[in-house]
């Protein structure tokens, strides 16, 4: 299992967005939570899934607000789960909040911690790994991201021009330039390095 704790950056002096955040989350990766998207400890908010993907899409969502320290765990998690994410308990859970603490020291604001402490060399390469992708998409411009997000919707290169308004040869240089075909490639690449990390810790967990 994936858990995933962000805790929003200097939320003391900015306007509460946990809220809108886990209600978004959820619209977003309904079919694939464990549990509903929840609050907890007043401004983070927590997610629970077993699907690698989602948990690097909710990882990337909330990257993209620019607005939380981000913590990732994995591994097994206490069952019969609760109602609840905020009353869940397991080593995927221990970890992110080891996580999200170490997020808070670190440039992208992201850190991946697996459950079992066998695989810590193999979360930390993870890490650096998700690492590179935050750097890429941190710089990718407003211009980058309108396209990115045409393209998201599985719209080709092609379509994106007409609904731009701009030629095809601009609409490549825009996608190299934002890094979206690198991107789309590494990807799946993660998702499977992560569901691979998850399945070792979460068997470490029940060694």
């Amino acid at each position: 299992m994936f858990v995933i704790t962000a805790d929003q950056v200097d939320s003391r002096n900015a306007p509460d967005i946990v809220e809108d955040t886990r209600r978004d989350l959820q619209t977003e990766f309904d079919d694939a939570l464990a549990l509903p998207v929840d609050r907890n400890a007043g401004d983070e908010v927590q997610a629970l899934t077993a699907d690698a993907d989602a948990a690097l899409g909710i990882l990337l969502a909330l990257d993209r607000a620019d607005a939380w320290s981000i913590g990732v765990g994995c591994g097994s998690v206490r069952e019969p789960l609760p109602d609840s994410v905020r009353a869940a308990s397991g080593p995927a859970f221990f970890a992110a909040r080891d996580a999200v603490g170490a997020a808070k020291k670190r440039p992208s604001r992201f850190a991946l911690r697996a459950g079992a402490d066998a695989h810590a060399q193999r979360a930390s390469d993870l890490e650096a790994l998700i690492d590179l992708l935050l750097a890429l998409r941190a710089r990718r411009s407003p211009a980058g991201w309108e396209l990115y997000d045409i393209m998201k919707q599985g719209a080709t290169q092609r379509d994106a021009a007409r609904r731009l308004g701009i030629s095809q040869p601009a609409v490549s240089s825009r996608a190299r330039a934002a890094g979206i075909h690198s991107e789309a490639a590494a990807v799946p690449a993660l998702v499977r390095l992560m569901h691979d990390l998850d399945q070792r810790a979460a068997e470490g967990d029940q060694a």
